[in-house]
C-alpha cells in the first residue's frame, strides 16, 4: 500500500464511497436478489451506471455473481462475507438518515 492510500478509511471509501454502492449492498443484507429486482429497488440508477456499480463491487469482492444457464438469462447477486462484514455499517448509515432526514 502506497503513503497516500495508507488509511484505511480512505481504503473504505473508496470501495464503498460512491453514490450507488452503498445502496446495492444495503438491498443486498437481506439475501440473494435477480438483477432486474435489484436494480427496480434504485429506480433512479441507470442501466449503465448499475452494470457498473456491480462490477466495481464484484472485483472488490464484496458480492457474487451467479448466473443460471436458462432463456431469458438469469442472473442472482448476493453479499460475499467480506461484503456482509460491512452490515454494521450500513445499518448505523441507515439509522443516521432515518433520524435525521428533512431536519
Amino acid at each position: 500500500m502506497n503513503k497516500v492510500n495508507s488509511c484505511p478509511l480512505n481504503f473504505t471509501m473508496n470501495l464503498i464511497g460512491t453514490k450507488w454502492k452503498p445502496l446495492i449492498l444495503f438491498h443486498l443484507l437481506e439475501g440473494s436478489l435477480r438483477s432486474g429486482k435489484l436494480q427496480k429497488k434504485i429506480p433512479e440508477i441507470s442501466n449503465k451506471m448499475f452494470t457498473q456499480t456491480v462490477r466495481d463491487l464484484e472485483k472488490d469482492g464484496l458480492i457474487s455473481r451467479k448466473v443460471f444457464p436458462v432463456v431469458p438469462p438469469k442472473v442472482k447477486y448476493s453479499l460475499t462475507n467480506k461484503g456482509k462484514s460491512l452490515e454494521d455499517i450500513l445499518r448505523s448509515l441507515d439509522k443516521w438518515g432515518s433520524e435525521n432526514y428533512l431536519d
